[in-house]
Formats: C-alpha cells, sequence, structure tokens
C-alpha cells in the first residue's frame, strides 16, 4: 500500500470503538425513536465523527449503512471528501448521486433540504423501498414547539426543537395520501435523534 494511501487512513476518524455492542446500543435508540416518534433519545456510543457529521448521524451510519444501502449526500455533507471516504472505508457504504435510488439521504444543511420529489417514495408492493433522511439540526431541545400525533403517541407528543426547512412537517404532510409509501425522517443534533416516521403527523406547532 502507497505510502500517502496509508497516512490517509490513519489520518480517518475512527468507527465505534465496540463495533458489535456500539451497534446494538444505537440500534435499540433507533427502533425506541421510531416507536415514540416525537420522543428525543440519545445515542450513547463513542464513535469517530468526519467533520460536518454529527455523532448521532455517525453512528447511525455504522449501524445501518451497508454495501446494499445506496447513500446520498447534500451539499454541505459532499463539501469535503471525508465523509465519502468515511462511510466507504467503515460501513461499505456506496454514495450515489442520484437522489431518487438512494436508501438513505445525509442531510447537514437542512435549511436546502431538496423538494421531497427528488427521493424515493416506494411502491405499494415495497413501501420499504424509499429513502429515509437523516437531518441534522440546531437543536431539539429548543425552539418551537410542535404538537404531533399518530401510531406510537399516546393521545399527542409535543417537540421542542430548531428545525430546518421551517415547513418541514407540511412537506412530510404528503406522506399521509402516499400511505404505505412515504418518506421517514431521523432528526439528529449531537448525539440526540428524534424519529419523524412517516405515520406521523403534525397537530400544531408555535413558540
Amino acid at each position: 500500500m502507497r505510502d500517502d494511501a496509508m497516512t490517509t487512513i490513519a489520518e480517518m476518524p475512527a468507527g465505534f470503538a465496540d463495533k458489535v455492542l456500539s451497534a446494538q446500543s444505537t440500534f435499540r435508540s433507533v427502533m425506541d425513536a421510531m416507536a415514540r416518534p416525537g420522543s428525543v433519545q440519545r445515542v450513547a456510543a463513542s464513535v469517530g465523527t468526519p467533520a460536518g457529521m454529527m455523532r448521532g448521524s455517525a453512528a447511525i451510519a455504522l449501524t445501518l449503512f451497508d454495501h446494499d444501502t445506496p447513500i446520498w449526500l447534500d451539499a454541505a455533507m459532499s463539501a469535503t471528501p471525508d465523509v465519502a471516504r468515511w462511510l466507504k472505508f467503515h460501513a461499505s457504504a456506496p454514495v450515489v448521486a442520484d437522489s431518487s435510488i438512494a436508501s438513505f439521504a445525509l442531510i447537514g444543511d437542512a435549511a436546502n433540504l431538496p423538494a421531497l420529489d427528488r427521493f424515493a417514495f416506494g411502491s405499494s408492493e415495497y413501501p420499504d423501498r424509499s429513502t429515509t433522511l437523516i437531518l441534522q439540526v440546531d437543536s431539539l431541545t429548543q425552539g418551537l414547539a410542535f404538537e404531533l400525533k399518530g401510531p406510537g403517541i399516546d393521545g399527542s407528543a409535543v417537540l421542542q426543537a430548531m428545525i430546518k426547512p421551517r415547513d418541514l412537517f407540511q412537506r412530510l404532510a404528503i406522506n399521509e395520501a402516499l400511505f404505505p409509501r412515504g418518506i421517514d425522517v431521523v432528526l439528529v443534533h449531537d448525539d440526540a435523534i428524534v424519529a419523524i416516521p412517516r405515520t406521523t403527523r403534525l397537530i400544531a406547532s408555535g413558540v
């Protein structure tokens, strides 16, 4: 192996400190978030992160991405080649230019989230063949209060967060017409994650 290649690998951020236990722990956090939409879950795993990627996003990537999951990166995530190299090295995940075939989309600049029809909605026969958006946001504990309802929520749930784009939930309203097709979203801030499955609806939002 060439010296420059070895140097690049040596300088690359690490993956999980404990691959098996960390992946199991992160998977439970993601499943708990999906089962209780709007609830804030924590990623406890120790994980290295390339520039521009939050710890929660990195842990999810190492847990859910593999060679069979094409990944799309927004402009912010693509601004440095470190993210794509890190994903390929640690998860063997292929990075694709066509967002419509991506299993996951990593969004570092959520304010400039592309229109949802740029992504895969799945099909009636295979609704799981949709794109899951992983959006990095400014806060999952401060900001506007969003009141949510849907499966997994007892009555309603309140999420207080700084989310961009500001009309995210309005955009996701398309899921109701598309069901069982649709877009699932995971919001990430540092080590905190919140899942917004395609069955979750916005009731109201305010300060």
